[in-house]
């Protein structure tokens, strides 16, 4: 296998809960009030809706999707749910730092990589300078997407999900006995005030059971479902040990193609004064929109917002 190359868990389609809208020549994020599903195909610049959101579009309040039907698609969070402090060169697209609080991964100006202590952005001289972020990716099942090894990818910047969702895939990774990949789950959108929102709504995400799911049932339930796999014959162990074998392959996990995306998404140059929404207030679309596209996690619980 050619080494350098982070290989990824298969991506068929993206979930956001914002997007970009070009506004003075330039785009800018925007936060929305509900999910959005997509497909990795653009046309005029525009990500194409993926069928399933018109499904769960229909189903849901307002046309508002705001829950998530998932699974997971391993049973170690750790493979689930990857967060680590990074930052970009904003001329190359190339990551420069990416950390996990303790250690980083920085770029030297021999061209290889070292490592470096990790304070976080919030402690770290080379982080403020160069706009270290909070970067989470979450890869998840939903109900009815039919290929069993592929996932939608969740890409977030935003403290509370990330905090929120390794905390929900901790517990239920103990309370499962590492079976959290047979649990049905929700992956919900919700709201809160913060004093840095200007006591202001902003949307995070969660990870939930399914409404009016037992836990002790659905637990017993994913001991079953992972006992019948495994007299299958299906090595889920084998899996997520070959996952992080391909994981580790390489220093950095987002391609060069991605990373561009990923920085106009989350880490745009200005940022918008447009970050939150009321709950019920529906966004205007007064000019036309378009759409554009760890180890950290067992340390988040410990960080103040």
């Amino acid at each position: 296998m050619i080494k350098g190359l982070a290989i990824t868990p298969p991506v068929i389609g993206r979930i956001s809960i914002g997007r970009l809208v070009c506004k003075n020549d330039k785009w800018l994020p925007e936060k929305d009030d509900s999910f959005t599903l997509t497909t990795q195909i653009k046309n005029k610049g525009e990500w194409l809706l993926h069928p399933l959101h018109q499904k769960l579009s229909e189903a849901a309040p307002n046309q508002k999707i705001r829950a998530i039907p998932v699974r997971m698609l391993f049973n170690d969070t750790d493979l689930n749910l990857r967060a680590e402090y990074s930052a970009f060169d904003r001329q190359t697209g190339r990551p420069l730092c990416v950390g996990d609080g303790e250690k980083a991964r920085r770029v030297s100006a021999a061209g290889g990589t070292e490592e470096q202590p990790c304070a976080g952005p919030q402690f770290c001289p080379y982080a403020r300078e160069h706009g270290c972020k909070l970067y989470g990716r979450l890869n998840v099942q939903v109900d009815g997407q039919g290929d069993e090894l592929g996932s939608f990818i969740f890409r977030t910047t935003g403290y509370n999900s990330v905090r929120t969702l390794a905390a929900r895939l901790q517990y239920f990774q103990a309370l499962s006995g590492g079976n959290t990949r047979y649990l049905p789950l929700l992956l919900k959108l919700r709201a809160k005030t913060t004093t840095l929102s200007y006591q202001t709504p902003v949307y995070y995400v969660d990870l939930t059971l399914r409404d009016g799911a037992e836990l002790a049932t659905t637990i017993s339930q994913a001991k079953d479902a992972a006992g019948s796999d495994l007299e299958a014959g299906l090595g889920m162990i084998e899996l997520e040990h070959t996952a992080r074998q391909l994981l580790q392959n390489g220093q950095f996990e987002d391609s060069e193609e991605e990373i561009p995306l990923v920085m106009e998404e989350f880490y745009p140059e200005e940022s918008p004064t447009e970050t939150t929404q009321p709950i019920q207030q529906p966004l205007t679309t007064n000019t036309r929109t378009q759409t554009r596209s760890t180890k950290l996690t067992e340390k988040l619980g410990t960080r103040t917002q």
